[in-house]
C-alpha cells in the first residue's frame, strides 16, 4: 500500500493539473480551397462545426460520388498535437476508407465526374492522441470520473482523451462549384472509457462519428 500511494498521488496531482485542457477547436485554416467562403455557423453551441459555407442544394439530386484521397494538412495553422508522422498517415487512411464505407450504402463510389456526382474532399487537419496512463485513470479516479460525467451531459470533449479535426469540401463533380464546406472537431462521448487505452482509438472513434455525422446531413 505504502509503495502505491506516491503513484496514485503523482496522477491524481497530474490529472488536476490538466483535466480541463482540449486540443483546440477548428479554424479557417488557410490552405483550404474553400478558406475564403467559410464563416462562423450560427447554429453551431458545441465548438465541433465552427466555421461552415452552405449554398442552397438538393442532396437528392446525387446519386453517385468521388472521394478523392484524404489531404495531411501541413499549413503552419495546423492542430496536431505532438503526433508523430506514421500516425497522422495512419489516422489519414483510417478516414478515406471509414468516409468511403459509411457513404457507400447512400451513393455510388465512382472515379470519373458525371451528372449526379458530387466530389468529397476530406482534409486531417489536426489530432491529438490520448495521454497514456492518465486517460483511463481519469475515467475511474473519482475526481476524473466527476468531471467527465459532466462532460458527457454537456456533450464535450473528455479529460486527456484524443480528438480529431478535419475539414469537409463538397463540390459538383461536373462543374466544380463548392456546395458545401466546414471544419469539424471530433471525438468520444467523455464517459467511453474503451475509447481511452489506446493513443488513437480515441482519434479513430471521432473519425467514426464525422463519417455518420456527414451521411445524414446528405441524406
Amino acid at each position: 500500500m505504502k509503495r502505491s500511494f506516491p503513484i496514485a498521488v503523482v496522477l491524481a496531482a497530474a490529472f488536476a493539473a490538466i483535466a480541463g485542457c482540449t486540443t483546440a477547436s477548428p479554424t479557417v485554416y488557410e490552405g483550404l480551397a474553400s478558406a475564403g467562403q467559410l464563416r462562423p455557423n450560427p447554429e453551431d453551441d458545441g465548438g465541433r462545426i465552427p466555421y461552415a459555407y452552405r449554398s442552397n442544394v438538393d442532396w437528392r439530386q446525387y446519386d453517385k460520388m468521388i472521394i478523392d484521397p484524404v489531404t495531411l494538412y501541413r499549413g503552419p495553422d495546423s492542430q496536431f498535437v505532438k503526433m508523430e508522422e506514421k500516425d497522422k498517415l495512419a489516422l489519414a487512411a483510417y478516414m478515406q476508407s471509414q468516409f468511403t464505407e459509411t457513404l457507400r450504402p447512400r451513393f455510388a463510389i465512382v472515379g470519373a465526374p458525371g451528372p449526379g456526382t458530387l466530389r468529397l474532399r476530406l482534409t486531417l487537419t489536426g489530432a491529438k492522441t490520448t495521454t497514456p496512463v492518465l486517460g483511463p485513470f481519469s475515467h475511474f479516479d473519482v475526481a476524473g470520473g466527476v468531471y467527465n460525467g459532466v462532460q458527457a451531459v454537456r456533450g464535450r470533449e473528455g479529460s486527456m482523451t484524443g480528438s480529431v479535426n478535419y475539414a469537409v469540401e463538397i463540390y459538383d463533380a461536373a462543374t466544380s462549384r463548392l456546395l458545401n464546406a466546414f471544419v469539424a472537431k471530433q471525438y468520444p462521448n467523455a464517459m467511453n472509457v474503451g475509447a481511452t487505452f489506446s493513443a488513437l482509438d480515441a482519434s479513430k472513434v471521432g473519425i467514426r462519428k464525422g463519417a455518420d455525422a456527414l451521411l445524414e446531413a446528405l441524406r
